[in-house]
């Protein structure tokens, strides 16, 4: 072979490139390959020590329960909690995240306020006082009329008596800031079907919800108002309804009836069904809507799909229909406890900060559940409500995760305020409806078992021991949904949406005991006897329901029943507000099996006493107590 310029030229390149380059080249392969060692080694630490934590609950307390005999036993969960590790501070687990950001949004027009020019949907309304409730002002019923009230009360759940001298079209003050008169909206805005279910409603209260609707919506945005009977009874639900309809409201009005009760939640879905606008807006059957209440939510929706718009709900009376403003400058917004009771707070700075004007919407984690606005293609492609949620209650919150979770957003809008008449009770049962829990807490476990992290599903049933375990029907459509949309979790919800909800409500300590505090020797346990707050505990048979006799003995020292808490003060024993921290100052024996204080607890004929425990060279003994025991 002849040596040439080019074949040494191609030598040498060659020689260079293994000399300079290669040794770079050869660190490289070698430094990913040891990272990659690592990663999976990390990995399969990590994943083994969630896997560890986050396991499923054994199902072993048959023992404990036996022991203890029939009834609501008297359960161990601090074994049980301490296997699976049971974190007191949830940033104290690793959760696996979704790191993939929501889709791209395409936004419509933005209202403008302009300071001094009455806003381009403004109405002319002016208050006037023509007769009885006008201006939001409280009616009475008198001493005759008092038993026909007491009636309507019992069976209604408010006063029909004082609700029907009051005019159909009432004025009512007009609640909202004042900024909110400047506001100018889109001129092309989405059209509305007002959504009203009800069941065995008294009259004047239904029919000023439908005047109040009609009255106060622009016409050329109100598409229809969709009303759907589940099932009522009443007489005066059937033909006379009709026929009101009918002659009052025409075609913007109309009534579809259920053959059977199926509940508020699933009426709701029908209502949804039957309904032609753009957008879908759930009221309650007892409401009266503001002035220019209907443009603020459609103006949310028209510049982004995916948010559930909320109105401020002011309070009306129900026994004297006496109107009131609620948060008219000190914002707040829905949050809940882990017991899934529904709370009011104070809205963060930070988030009350990224808005430039006071009137202005903001970020809520949920809402109350019976007024709200949302797109009604939204709302199926979220699927609707839950199919599997009777009746009523949860719903709020299996709609509010579902929509944060998967990309969408709550808001409340201080510039729309609808009023509600909040019942003295509820009037009604739940139709053929027969589980053995609470149909609320079926509710909510459907929800806890779809949306919650495995760390925060066990805060739930901390706080709702009882019900663990128990069937919630199937759920697989619901966790098939999470999964294709790539859903965040609820660690994700509750850092970057619900913060205040860890800070006002610190995630429960393993409960050591919940059941009965019942006497050793005898057949009366503790009783709250429906007491209100501040009242003393007392004394009743064991009826072995649970109920006001459930109570919870967490491993920090706290007696608790429900979101309420058992205290000594003084010589008694109190049912009061648990502090923000959930400690306290009990003890339990289990060999001696007294329940103990820094005080020691004796049994009355009917309520539980304290008095001081005996001292012993100047410092204090807790003492066994044979009268008492969990």
């Amino acid at each position: 072979m002849r040596i040439t310029v080019k074949v040494i030229a191609k030598v040498t390149i060659v020689l260079i490139a293994v000399i300079f380059i290669g040794p770079f080249l050869l660190n490289q392969a070698l430094g990913n390959r040891k990272t990659n060692d690592t990663a999976k080694k990390s990995s399969k630490e990590n994943g083994g020590m969630l896997a560890q934590l986050l396991k499923p609950a054994p199902a072993g307390d048959k023992d404990t329960a036996e022991q203890n005999g029939p009834g609501i036993p008297v359960v161990n969960d601090f074994e049980r909690e301490q296997v699976e590790g049971h974190p007191i501070n949830v940033h104290q687990v690793r959760q696996p995240e979704i790191d993939e950001p929501f889709p791209t949004k395409l936004y419509g027009p933005v209202a403008v306020l302009r300071e001094g020019e009455l806003g381009n949907f403004e109405p002319n309304e002016v208050n006037k006082k023509t007769g009885p409730g006008d201006n939001g002002e409280p009616v009475y019923t008198s001493m005759k009329e008092k038993p026909q009230a007491d009636r309507s009360v019992q069976e209604y759940g408010f006063n029909m008596v004082a609700s029907d001298k009051i005019a159909m079209n009432r004025v009512i003050p007009d609640t909202r800031m004042t900024e909110c008169k400047y506001w100018h909206y889109p001129d092309k805005l989405p059209t509305a079907s007002v959504v009203i279910v009800f069941h065995n409603e008294g009259w004047s209260t239904l029919v000023r919800t439908i005047h109040s609707i009609v009255n106060r919506s622009p016409k050329h945005l109100l598409h229809e108002v969709v009303m759907v009977d589940d099932f009522s009874v009443k007489p005066h639900l059937k033909e006379p309804l009709d026929k009101y309809i009918k002659e009052n409201f025409g075609n913007i009005v109309k009534l579809y009836r259920n053959t059977e009760r199926l509940g508020l939640i699933q009426t709701r879905t029908k209502g949804a069904e039957y309904s032609k606008g753009d957008v879908v807006i759930f009221l309650d059957a007892h409401c009266e809507c503001q002035r220019n209440w209907l443009v603020p939510l459609l103006a949310r929706i028209a510049y982004d799909r995916t948010i559930m718009a909320v109105p401020i709900v002011d309070s009306i009376n129900w026994n004297n229909y006496r109107y009131t403003a609620q948060y008219t400058s000190n914002h707040h917004r829905g949050i809940f406890e882990w017991g899934f009771l529904y709370k009011e707070s104070p809205v963060p700075r930070a988030v009350l900060d990224k808005r430039k004007h006071q009137s202005e919407p903001y970020w809520s984690p949920t809402h109350a559940g019976g007024l709200f606005a949302i797109d009604r293609k939204y709302f199926f492609e979220l699927g609707a409500y839950d199919p599997g949620m009777q009746i009523w209650g949860g719903e709020n919150f299996e709609l509010s995760f579902k929509i944060w979770q998967c990309g969408g957003s709550i808001e409340w809008v201080p510039c729309s305020r609808v009023g509600h008449v909040y019942r003295n009770h509820m009037p009604y049962g739940f139709g053929k409806v027969n589980p053995k829990i609470p149909i609320v807490l079926l509710n909510y476990m459907r929800v806890v078992e779809v949306w919650l992290d495995p760390v925060y599903k066990e805060y739930f049933y901390t706080r709702e021991p009882t019900i663990r375990g128990y069937p919630i029907g199937d759920i697989t459509k619901q966790l098939n949904f999470k999964k294709e949309h790539k859903c965040k979790s609820f660690k994700w919800f509750i850092e970057n949406v619900a913060q205040e909800v860890v800070e006002r409500f610190p995630p429960l300590p393993p409960n050591k005991l919940w059941g009965e505090i019942k006497q050793k020797n005898g057949y009366k346990c503790w009783d709250t006897l429906g007491s209100q707050l501040g009242g003393h505990i007392g004394i009743s048979g064991c009826h072995h329901y649970g109920g006001n006799q459930l109570y919870r003995l967490n491993t920090k020292g706290q007696i608790a029943t429900g979101e309420r808490c058992i205290i000594a003060s003084g010589s008694q024993i109190v049912y009061t507000f648990c502090d923000a921290m959930p400690t306290g100052e009990w003890e339990y024996d289990q060999v001696h099996t007294p329940i103990l204080h820094t005080y020691q607890v004796h049994t009355r004929l009917y309520t539980p006493s304290v008095t001081p425990c005996l001292q012993e060279n100047g410092s204090m003994i807790r003492k066994n107590i044979p009268s008492t025991t969990s």
